[in-house]
Parts: structure tokens; C-alpha cells; sequence
């Protein structure tokens, strides 16, 4: 499991794999700010959904992405608060799309994952097996020179 800011990161993903997780979750909560317009909170739903499908493409493994949904009023009154998007989902080790949620109401979602599945998919693209780990030092870097 890696916590809502982790998604965002190829890194945490691959290290879970390496450690040999046999699916990533993701809760999280995350959405718009009110006052977005609807182009920007498309392509930030979007976004999201595409950086979790990678994780699961790039690491041949299931991710289960759990999202709230409703509205969070702004605690200091300076803004209109946000505005979770749901859209939680389930996708397999291809980035396919096993079961997805509503924007705007709870869910229960339920899917089957077949770790054999996964298995193979990872011996059809051994991404894993064939990582450059020579030419990535400059990963425990903040900064490149």
C-alpha cells in the first residue's frame, strides 16, 4: 500500500514491485478545487487515472486505486473547499480497466485478479528483469547536475 502522495511517483511503485508486492493500493483523496474550470479538472482526473494505469503497465502488476468522492468545505473560509472525484478503479497488470466507480457517489468496487495473469504478462514484458539499474544513480538525487 502506498498513501495518497505516493501514486504520483514511478519510483514507490517500482520498489513495492521489487519487493515483490503482488498488487499496488492506492487510497487517496484527491479532487478539484471549486473554482477549477471543467477543461482543468478533466485533465487533472485524467491524469491520475493515466499515472496509476502506468504504474501497472511499467510494473506489470494490479493497482487498485481507491478514491472519496463529496465535498470538503475549506476549513480557513478563504476558498470554496474541494471537491473529491471518485473515480475509483481497479486495473490489471496491462493497464486494463477491471472495474471503475462513479465520480459522485460511494462504491464498492470488487474484482477478480488472476496473479497468474500477472505472471505472465511480466514474462511477455520483463521490464523488471530489464531495467538499466547502471545508468539510474543519479535517481537518489534530488536534483541532476
Amino acid at each position: 500500500m502506498l498513501v495518497c502522495w505516493d501514486q504520483w511517483y514511478p519510483e514507490a511503485a517500482r520498489l513495492m514491485a521489487l519487493a515483490g508486492a503482488d498488487l499496488l493500493l492506492y487510497p487517496t483523496a484527491i479532487g478539484w478545487d471549486m473554482r477549477d474550470s471543467d477543461s482543468e479538472r478533466h485533465n487533472q482526473r485524467q491524469a491520475w487515472i493515466l499515472a496509476q494505469r502506468g504504474h501497472a503497465v511499467s510494473n506489470g502488476i494490479p493497482v487498485m486505486s481507491c478514491n472519496r468522492t463529496g465535498v470538503e468545505a475549506d476549513p480557513t473560509e478563504r476558498g470554496p473547499g474541494i471537491r473529491f472525484w471518485g473515480s475509483s478503479f481497479i486495473c490489471g497488470p496491462q493497464g486494463d480497466f477491471l472495474a471503475e466507480a462513479a465520480v459522485d457517489e460511494p462504491q464498492l468496487l470488487r474484482a477478480r485478479i488472476d496473479l497468474r495473469h500477472t505472471e505472465d504478462v511480466r514474462r511477455m514484458w520483463p521490464f523488471l528483469r530489464d531495467r538499466r539499474i547502471d545508468a539510474y544513480q543519479d535517481l537518489l538525487k534530488r536534483f541532476r547536475d
